[in-house]
């Protein structure tokens, strides 16, 4: 199969460049031309890849070569792609910045290099005039691999200021293909793990988009972008597909009654009969809505393909699980700030921690971890298991290698994989009985829970990179 779908990488020299304002005003700009564009972000990133969707109405997919291996991220890129007139790749961080002591790898240059994809630098010139040149040809010829084939100009001060910036680069042979101004109606708000999601502020997030695409069309030359974006290599191979990964992945082993440390189930929480869906297919419900917005697209399409019905649920506003509810998978998301809101929905609390008890199968990242929690910050949570957690001066942020202390719901004991930490929250104690993950850097530890049929942890993981933690899910939702 021959990958030749259209596409451009958006990167920058450094974070706070202005690549998400650029490249989700081009993502919307080439969508009001009515092409397909699909959008990409490369990294564990989830809030990003909200705005990208807002700007082409369709979903916003990561490329992380460190989460999910080199070798998936153009079959993954084609899967997302599939139908497209044109991909616009977002970068992360710098342009050749990666995952701490790894070389290359997860940076945006070595996608750029997996997708051979021409590379648009947009470059911060809000303090800089001549100079401009030698960071551009800096960037350019660092690794001659990978082809940076423009430039865009953001943070223009004036007209003069725009004049300089051409002159000086028209020496350096890249071209200028955008020169935008500074704009504050495109500005969007931020708070303590970044931008705030899509899902928390949709009406403005709607505005700010509209501005970043009419910013876009005014200071960019779109058709220079388009035919540059033409002009990107074929890749072979075939797209990734989930139904594929689930049925090559490794068949899950019979999963035993009870997985790691039992919790004590209170009296009063009688274990509630969950109902056959046709067809052998379960109900996992997975947590949405404002307070949980971290989620991969693959997840819920492996667990599609392996048999699960995937019905969505809004623990701010429902206080029932979907009907018929065998697993649950709650990802990461800002719970610290609605936990008053949170906490004052005791009816789904009651449920959730109905369904653990009960030895249902649970999946929770991260902010699902605090969720199941006795408390966070004072705020009574579900009280599926005995920590407290609390809002932290200190980021936890990187990429981990962690391997499976506990057969879970989740894996085996043993099972390597590769996560993302990201987080301003600390659980006390930070690991169970029988503990969910082994992780090395900073330092070696464990971390997490495995309790009945509940995987909690503060690692996000990729599932794409392991498609049999989808299938041993959903059989232990048949099962359990």
């Amino acid at each position: 199969m021959v990958i030749s779908v259209p596409r451009l990488v958006l990167a920058a020299p450094s974070s706070g460049s202005g690549k998400t304002t650029v490249a989700t005003g081009l993502m919307a700009a080439f969508a009001s031309r009515g092409l397909a564009v699909s959008p990409h972000k490369v990294g564990p990133d989830y809030i990003d890849p909200g705005y990208h969707a807002l700007a082409t109405g369709r979903v916003g997919r990561n490329l992380d070569a460190y989460l999910c291996g080199t070798e998936l991220i153009a079959p993954l890129f084609a899967h997302g792609a599939r139908g497209c007139d044109l991909a616009v790749v977002e970068g992360v961080m710098g342009l050749y910045d990666g995952a701490a002591g790894e070389g290359e790898l997860a940076s945006t240059a070595q996608v750029a290099k997996l997708l051979r994809a021409p590379v648009v630098l947009v470059v911060d010139a809000s303090s800089q005039s001549r100079s401009v040149a030698a960071l551009v040809h800096g960037f350019a010829s660092w690794d001659p691999e990978v082809r940076v084939s423009g430039v865009i100009l953001n943070k223009v001060g004036s007209s003069r200021h725009e004049e300089m910036l051409r002159e000086a680069l028209d020496e350096s042979g890249v071209p200028v293909l955008g020169c935008l101004r500074r704009a504050a109606q495109v500005d969007t708000p931020a708070r303590h793990l970044g931008l705030v999601p899509v899902a928390e502020r949709r009406s403005d997030a709607v505005d700010a988009v509209g501005a970043m695409a009419e910013q876009v069309r005014r200071g960019c030359d779109l058709d220079a972008l388009y035919a540059l974006a033409r002009g990107a290599g074929e890749l072979s191979g075939a797209a990734w597909d989930a139904a594929a990964a689930v049925v090559s992945s490794p068949p899950p082993p019979l999963p035993v009654p009870s997985l790691g440390a039992a919790a004590p189930r209170p009296p009063h929480r009688p274990e509630r009969p969950r109902p056959q869906t046709p067809d052998g297919l379960r109900v996992v419900a997975v947590a949405g809505g404002a307070a949980f917005t971290f989620s991969y697209a693959e997840h819920a399409e492996l667990l599609t393909a392996a048999g699960a019905e995937v019905v969505t649920f809004d623990p701010l506003r429902d206080e029932q699980l979907p009907d018929g509810t065998h697993g649950l998978v709650i990802g990461g998301g800002f719970p610290e700030v609605y936990a008053p809101e949170l906490s004052a929905n005791e009816p789904l609390r009651k449920a959730v921690a109905e369904l653990a008890f009960g030895g249902a199968p649970v999946a929770a990242e991260c902010a699902g971890l605090l969720y199941l929690s006795g408390e966070l910050d004072g705020q009574p949570m579900c009280g599926v298991l005995d920590v407290s957690a609390r809002m932290s001066e200190r980021l936890t942020l990187g990429y981990r290698d962690a391997v499976a202390v506990s057969d879970s719901a989740l894996a085996v004991a043993g099972t390597r994989m590769r996560g993302h930490e990201f987080h301003r929250t600390v659980v006390e104690p930070g690991a169970g009985a029988a503990p969910a993950w082994g992780v090395r850097a900073p330092e070696r530890r464990v971390e997490g829970f495995v309790q009945q049929g509940v995987h909690a942890s503060y690692l996000h993981t990729h599932w794409a990179s392991q498609p049999g933690v989808a299938r041993r899910f959903v059989e232990r939702c048949r099962t359990s």
